[in-house]
């Protein structure tokens, strides 16, 4: 009998929160920065409104890397089944990611080095790709995760995947990243008009307002999706949330209208959409009437619930096998040992509340509006 003070279930559960909290941190933090990228060519019509447009993230975007890190060494150390599958079948697609990642330090070191427009242009659509690109990758991924990945497992539990690149781009995958995308930009427009004036700020609200209307349509429509044409993964054997790990040790069914199962068994959960959805109309409303930081708490909320509503429909399904049910990685039985999970939360409750203090101070020091007159002051300024 364990003499740890929490039994498995409670860390396993622990963990499934901890982990979409590092992903939602990522979203929301991270967000800004792909956001604010993906409109940097539209808000910004010269050189010098683009650096104003870039040095609203410039001082912090590396500093919000740091949650997709956390999110990255979460799934590895406590659910190595699910980094094994997911990081080797979605190979391609992380290798679009990271490739558009990297666009966004090399364009910020580069774009000043040479004054020539073509030069600084050319930069400019790095830094929209680099941040349009994996806002886009991360939504068709959840919209993979939801209609089930092509793998399997042998009897010593080595995954095989079946799929491609391509077969990534299905319809119902396209609308999650449309949503995925919508939601980054609604975001990144809530920064540059909170943080900027004049033309720069009415664009972001223009662009962003029709960002939030067009996510709340989205999300709508990807929600009777899942409801009325989509079958949900559903577990029909015995579940030991304490058992060991063995994903092939349960039976999966496919059932019509599966993923909206657990709003029935836990009432509670529906709190998830309906934040998602007055978040994107707070922020609607709040970049129409130029509320400022209530703008950006109101698309913050919007990605937590939009986030939110895609774990828990899936809960505890982490990745669904489309090839074999049975196959399946869930919570209970793709988590890494007892141990390992306690001795992972001892270390996240150390270093955890350190990083949301630097990240806390960080913004708290690098606040206030950027403009051009602030930027001819500012000698580190990009």
């Amino acid at each position: 009998m364990s003499t740890l003070p929490l039994d498995y279930e409670t860390l396993r559960l622990i963990w499934w929160a901890l982990l979409g909290i590092l992903l939602i941190g990522f979203a929301v933090m991270g967000g800004r920065d792909l956001g604010v990228g993906a409109l940097l060519p539209f808000v910004a019509r010269t050189d010098a409104e683009r650096r104003v447009v870039i040095n609203v993230v410039g001082p912090t975007w590396e500093g919000n890397q740091v949650w997709l890190v956390l999110g990255g060494g979460a799934i590895f150390a406590a659910f190595p089944p699910l980094y094994a599958v997911s990081f080797s079948g979605f190979y391609l697609a992380m290798i679009v990611i990271l490739l558009a990642l990297i666009l966004r330090p090399v364009g910020f070191k580069f774009r000043n080095k040479i004054t020539d427009p073509r030069w600084r242009s050319t930069w400019d659509w790095a830094l929209f790709v680099g941040g349009f690109v994996p806002a886009l990758i991360f939504g068709v991924a959840v919209g993979n995760v939801l209609l089930g990945a092509p793998f399997h497992l042998d009897d010593t539990l080595r995954a095989f995947y079946t799929g491609n690149f391509f077969q990534l781009l299905m319809p119902f995958a396209l609308v999650g990243g449309l949503v995925s995308l919508g939601m980054i930009v609604t975001q990144g427009a809530a920064v540059i008009a909170g943080r900027t004036d004049g033309a720069i700020a009415e664009r972001a609200r223009t662009f962003g307002t029709w960002a939030g209307l067009a996510t709340i349509v989205l999300f709508a429509l990807a929600g009777l999706w899942v409801t009325f044409f989509m079958q949900g993964y559903t577990i029909t054997s015995v579940i030991d949330p304490n058992g060991a790990i063995n994903p092939l040790g349960k039976t999966v069914a496919l059932v019509q209208g599966g993923w909206v199962s657990n709003y029935g068994l836990y009432p509670w959960m529906i709190a998830a959409p309906v934040l998602g959805f007055l978040g994107l109309v707070g922020a609607v409303l709040g970049l129409q009437g130029r509320a400022g930081v209530p703008t950006l708490v109101a698309s913050s909320l919007a990605i937590f619930g939009i986030i939110a509503t895609a774990g828990l429909s899936l809960f505890p399904f982490l990745l669904p096998s489309s090839t074999v049910p049975n196959a399946s990685l869930t919570l209970w039985d793709a988590s890494s040992s007892h141990l390992t999970l306690f001795i992972m939360l001892l270390a996240t409750l150390i270093f955890l509340p350190i990083v949301l203090a630097y990240t806390a101070f960080v913004f708290r020091v690098m606040r206030g509006p950027v403009t051009t007159q602030s930027l001819e002051k500012n000698p580190n300024a990009y």
